[in-house]
C-alpha cells in the first residue's frame, strides 16, 4: 500500500467548448476492517496513511480505551486492509454500547452519533486558554497552506491540533471524522495534553464534529465553514468556543466568545 493519499488517473476535462484528454490526482478511498480480540468491530472507510493513530484515535473517542497502553498489540494488514487490535483486557469497556458497523467517509448518519455512547464519552471542556482573533486567522492559514493533497485533488478535509501560536500536527483525510481521529490517536501516542490545544478544521461544524471535538477534550474549535444549529447548542453545553468562517481577515464566534480576545 502506498503512502500516498492520491493517485493519478486519465480523465476527460470539458473547457471552453472543447473536450481534453489530462492526467489528474484523485483523492484514493480504502476500507479498512478493525478487529478487536479476534472479533470484528468496525469497517472504516479512510485515506490510506496514519492507520495506527487513526485507530487508537477512534477506539479512544469510542470509549473502548481511554490510553494507549490499554492496547496490547496492533498489526496492520495493508494489503488486505484489515487492523488488528489486541487489548489486555480480554473484554471491551461497556460492550452494550456498541455494534458491528460500516463507518463511511460521506456525512451524516453514516456514523453512529446521537447514542449513549457519544453521553458516555464526550467531555465538557475545562480549558482556561484564550487565543487572540489574529492568532486565529494565522493558524487557519497555516493549516491551508500545508494542506498540499487538497490543493491537488480537492477531495479530502484537513485538521491539526495547535497551540495558540503554531501548528503541532496536520492530518488530511477523505474522511472528516478519521481527520480528527488522527490528531486523538497522535496526541495519545505522543503523550501529548489536549486541554489547551486548539482544533483547527476545514469543513462544517457538524454536532458529530463537535461531539468528536469534546471526546478529544479540546475547548476551542476554528473552522473555515459553518456551524449547525445543533453543533452550536452542543458548544454552549460542553463548554467549547466554535468559531466558523474564518476567512481572509473576518470569522464568527458563534459559542463561549470569552476564550476569543483582540490581543
Amino acid at each position: 500500500m502506498t503512502d500516498s493519499l492520491s493517485s493519478p488517473r486519465p480523465i476527460v476535462k470539458y473547457n471552453h467548448s472543447q473536450f481534453s484528454n489530462l492526467e489528474d490526482e484523485i483523492v484514493i478511498e480504502f476500507p479498512l476492517t478493525i478487529y478487536i480480540n479476534n472479533e470484528e468491530f468496525a469497517t472504516m472507510v479512510c485515506s490510506p496513511t496514519h492507520f495506527e493513530e487513526m485507530v487508537i484515535g477512534f477506539l479512544a473517542s469510542e470509549g473502548v480505551i481511554h490510553f494507549r497502553k490499554e492496547i496490547k498489540e496492533m498489526k496492520i494488514d495493508e494489503d488486505r486492509g484489515f487492523a488488528y487490535v489486541e487489548l489486555h483486557s480480554e473484554n471491551i469497556k461497556n460492550q452494550q454500547y456498541f455494534s458491528k458497523r460500516f463507518i463511511g467517509s460521506c456525512c451524516g448518519k453514516s456514523r453512529q452519533f446521537y447514542f449513549q455512547n457519544d453521553v458516555r464519552t464526550a467531555k465538557t471542556s475545562m480549558s482556561r486558554v484564550t487565543i487572540t482573533a489574529e492568532q486565529c486567522i494565522s493558524l487557519m492559514k497555516k493549516m491551508q497552506d500545508e494542506s498540499h493533497v487538497f490543493k491537488n485533488t480537492g477531495g479530502v478535509h484537513n485538521a491539526a491540533l495547535c497551540t495558540v501560536d503554531d501548528l503541532i500536527v496536520s492530518r488530511s483525510d477523505i474522511g472528516r471524522h478519521n481527520a480528527l481521529d488522527k490528531l486523538y490517536g497522535y496526541s495519545l501516542v505522543n503523550g501529548i495534553s489536549v486541554r489547551d490545544k486548539i482544533l483547527v478544521f476545514s469543513g462544517r461544524i457538524s454536532s458529530e464534529i463537535l461531539t468528536k471535538a469534546a471526546k478529544i477534550g479540546v475547548g476551542i474549535v476554528l473552522s473555515k465553514s459553518a456551524p449547525t444549529d445543533l453543533a452550536i447548542q452542543l458548544a454552549e453545553d460542553l463548554n467549547i468556543t466554535a468559531v466558523g468562517f474564518i476567512r481572509g481577515s473576518s470569522f464568527n464566534i458563534y459559542s463561549h466568545p470569552e476564550r476569543i480576545v483582540l490581543n
